[in-house]
């Protein structure tokens, strides 16, 4: 079992789901992005996901879009980001931190040298939602050589071969996708949804031994609680965002102890 797995079946003793929380690094300045990140670790969030920004997040909603161009306003660097992440993960050991971006920024850094930096930062996992697995050897590879764990992503349109071969393939946890479409839209309320999001996340279960994170759209507790014993961990993305732009950190505190 892998040190993300391994940390998370630890946690998951005392909780009965995990907090994943996302945050866009330089988002509206680097030091106030680092500041929040310190406010929800403080907080006990189990995990941030940390988003380096890129022009074209095409997995990504408005409201993140617009986060990731104001913070590309600034010179931003990866090198300097990671860095910062690690003097985090250092000082808040019952949190983790893992690294979201999208390939060019990532390939340009070199992917082999992010799996080495991401390590030595105590950064356990990787997200590149626009990096196909059946293109992504070498960047496995350099995962697997650093000790550190691609995530991969699932949504409710993968065919059924495809996502039982990335669920197979998952290790430190799977990114399951809780609709079709970008991040930011609600997941649907009413017994029709729930019953499919039900069979979608029963359906990846069967092939995956990796935890599973459930993300896109969850806004309320119900939506949280729906996925006891679904999944281990729920990714709060967008509405925290609209929180936090809404009114400031004290905004996003009180939206995560409502839903958590």
């Amino acid at each position: 079992m892998s040190q993300l797995a391994t940390f998370i079946a630890e946690k998951r003793q005392q909780k009965p789901i995990l907090s994943m929380t996302h945050v866009v690094y330089g988002y509206p300045s680097v030091e106030e992005s680092l500041s929040w990140m310190e406010r929800l670790m403080q907080e006990g969030v189990d995990f941030i996901e940390v988003q380096f920004p890129f022009s074209d997040p095409v997995a990504d909603g408005p409201s993140i879009v617009a986060a990731c161009h104001k913070a590309l306003e600034q010179d931003l660097n990866v090198e300097t980001c990671l860095s910062q992440l690690g003097k985090l993960a250092k000082n808040f050991p019952d949190s983790r931190i893992v690294l979201m971006s999208y390939l060019n920024p990532m390939y340009r850094f070199g992917l082999d040298k992010l799996a080495k930096r991401a390590a030595e930062e105590n950064i356990l996992g990787l997200i590149l939602p626009d990096l196909p697995i059946e293109q992504a050897a070498t960047y496995q590879a350099a995962c697997k050589t650093s000790g550190i764990d691609p995530v991969w992503l699932v949504t409710p349109v993968t065919p059924p071969d495809r996502l039982a071969m990335l669920a197979s393939q998952a290790s430190g946890f799977l990114y399951c996708v809780a609709r079709s479409g970008v991040t930011g839209h609600s997941v649907h309320e009413g017994k029709a949804k729930q019953t499919s999001l039900d069979e979608y996340l029963a359906q990846i279960k069967q092939h995956a031994s990796a935890p599973m994170g459930v993300g896109f759209g969850l806004r309320e507790r119900a939506q949280i609680e729906q996925l006891i014993g679904k999944a281990d961990i729920a990714i709060l993305g967008s509405a925290l965002l609209d929180a936090y732009n809404k009114g400031g950190q004290e905004a996003g505190i009180k939206l995560i102890r409502d839903l958590f």
